[in-house]
C-alpha cells in the first residue's frame, strides 16, 4: 500500500482542479512550469495522446487506477528485460537459445557455485515443462518467478 500512496502524491500534484483525475492540460500545465517543453499545440497533443492510450474507463482523464496500472506495467516489463538478459548469460550458445545442463553447470561454477553434471540436469528436469531436458526462456521465466 506504501506504493499506493506515492502513486496518489503524483496524481495530486498534477490533478489542478482536485476532481482525482488529471487531464491532458494539467500534465502540460505541469511538465511547463518544471522548465519542460514550450507547451505549444503539438506538446499538448502529445500528451492528449498518451492520456488517450492509458485512459481505462474513457473519459479522457488518467486516474489512479490507470496511474498505478502504468507503473506496475512498466516494471513488468523490466522484470522481462532483466529474465531475458540473465537467461541469455545462461543458455548454451551452440544450442540456439536453451539452457543445457553443461551451460547451467559452467555458469553456476562461474558465480562459484559447483554442481555435477547430474545436479544441473535434475535441476532443469524440474522446470523443463515439455520433457526435452533443456530449458527455454519461457521455462526459465517460471523457474525464476518462484
Amino acid at each position: 500500500m506504501k506504493m499506493n500512496a506515492e502513486f496518489e502524491r503524483v496524481i495530486k500534484y498534477f490533478d489542478e482542479d482536485g476532481d482525482g483525475k488529471v487531464s491532458p492540460t494539467e500534465i502540460r500545465n505541469k511538465v511547463v512550469m518544471m522548465g519542460g517543453c514550450g507547451g505549444g499545440e503539438f506538446l499538448f497533443k502529445e500528451f492528449e495522446m498518451a492520456v488517450e492510450e492509458l485512459d481505462s474507463d474513457g473519459d479522457g482523464l488518467l486516474s489512479l487506477e490507470d496511474f498505478v496500472e502504468l507503473m506496475e506495467g512498466a516494471g513488468k516489463d523490466e522484470k522481462l528485460r532483466d529474465l531475458r538478459e540473465a537467461f541469455e548469460m545462461y543458455h548454451d550458445k551452440e544450442m540456439c537459445g536453451f539452457i543445457t545442463p553443461k551451460s547451467l553447470k559452467i555458469m553456476l561454477g562461474k558465480l562459484g557455485e559447483f554442481k555435477s553434471l547430474e545436479e544441473c540436469r535434475l535441476m532443469i528436469n524440474h522446470f523443463d515443462l515439455n520433457g526435452d531436458g533443456l530449458l527455454c526462456f519461457e521455462e526459465f521465466r517460471t523457474m525464476m518467478m518462484q
